[in-house]
């Protein structure tokens, strides 16, 4: 619990994790309400962070074909919802 702030900062760079928030009084002035906080991912991260979790490595460990098919499952996952969350961000209002 004590690294709680550096693992959430690592997840936010390598595109595990996406910061953003709503703020509905936006709407209310014109502006989008949907406002994206995350900067581009350094996609390369992305399976150096996987791999600092146990649940992913023992993953690997039992199951290693599958787990390459899962790991970039994820990370094309993380990709759609950016670029979803990046779509949302541009929308006019």
């Amino acid at each position: 619990m004590t690294r709680t702030q550096t693992i959430g900062k690592q997840a936010v760079e390598c595109g595990y994790w996406h910061l953003w928030h709503y703020n509905p009084m936006l709407e209310e002035q014109g502006k989008n309400p949907f406002v994206m906080d995350s900067k581009e991912p350094d996609w390369s991260k992305f399976r150096d962070f996987l791999m600092k979790e146990v649940r992913y490595t023992s993953l690997q460990k039992a199951f290693p074909a599958e787990a390459e098919e899962l790991f970039a499952a994820a990370e094309e996952n993380a990709k759609w919802r950016y670029n979803s969350y990046q779509r949302l961000a541009k929308l006019e209002y």
